[in-house]
């Protein structure tokens, strides 16, 4: 059973990661089948619900893709990437759902080094977890962005 003081660290120690870049470490925190799903917005109230038929920000199928993902990030050769974001993410607001789930507030501070831009990002955290080998991990992660527009990308490691 999952409880609070476990799921916070968990939360926390993820969004410290990301702004450390320590992404190895980062991806340690995934399941093998993991899901990083942040839908896209149908109208108003409503977001996307099937990741596999309709429109998706970000969508990763097993951390084998996420792992996919910071290795482009990370090689110099992805134009998108050459100059990476710094990011401080904040997370508030967490809460045990049930025996393998929570839910947290966030917001990401960025600054873009190659456009001089500070921008915001912010919304929800959806987990679902899983232990593996005594460890927790998280199986499963929702971002949903609240922002009306992305100016740019808005890569892994932001959100």
């Amino acid at each position: 059973m999952l409880d609070l003081p476990e799921a916070t660290a968990l939360i926390t120690r993820e969004a410290m990661l990301l702004d450390r870049r320590r992404w190895r470490e980062w991806l340690d925190l995934y399941s093998e089948d993991c899901v990083f799903w942040m839908p896209a917005w149908l109208d108003e109230d409503t977001t996307t619900s099937d990741p596999d038929a309709e429109l998706s920000h970000i969508y990763y199928k097993g951390r084998h893709n996420l792992e996919d993902r910071v290795w482009r990030a990370t090689s110099g050769m992805s134009v998108a990437s050459d100059i990476l974001a710094r990011v401080c993410h904040q997370v508030t607001n967490i809460i045990v759902e049930g025996p393998d789930s929570a839910t947290a507030a966030f917001c990401s501070h960025i600054y873009e080094p190659k456009r001089q831009r500070q921008r915001s990002l912010f919304g929800r955290y959806d987990y679902q977890f899983v232990s593996q080998a005594g460890e927790l991990r998280i199986a499963a992660k929702t971002i949903t962005l609240m922002n009306d527009r992305i100016e740019t990308v808005a890569d892994f490691y932001m959100v």
